[in-house]
């Protein structure tokens, strides 16, 4: 996992994920692989990676995910601060947990929590 507090994810979610997928390939020649239904992963290039599908029952928005020690104590600091919490913790197939929230202008950011030992 990358220093804390720095962006080390980027998603684009909206109603057409092969549309998605086949335009940012083909504007950027990005690397997309499938990783669970209604979602693929972005292979870094020169920065990071990221994932692009389906919304499901959610908004179309494009976020970044920032590395934190421990996303419930995020979560908790960001509501102090005026956020609020949107969605987590949740464990990830890798061993971390990913949460987000809305800023105070609602915003939607995702936070996330490497696996343990790292």
């Amino acid at each position: 996992m990358p220093q804390t507090n720095g962006v080390v994810h980027f998603e684009i979610l909206g109603k057409d994920q092969k549309l998605l997928e086949a335009f940012y390939k083909g504007v950027f020649d990005w690397e997309i692989t499938p990783a669970m239904e209604g979602y693929s992963l972005v292979k870094p290039g020169s920065g990071i990676g990221g994932g692009i599908g389906a919304m499901g029952e959610g908004h179309a928005h494009v976020t970044f995910y920032v590395a934190v020690e421990d996303v419930s104590t995020a979560l908790a600091l960001i509501e102090s601060k005026g956020g609020k919490k949107a969605f987590g913790p949740h464990p990830i197939p890798d061993g971390g947990i990913i949460g987000g929230f809305l800023d105070p202008d609602g915003n939607l950011i995702g936070l996330v929590q490497g696996p343990p030992g790292m």
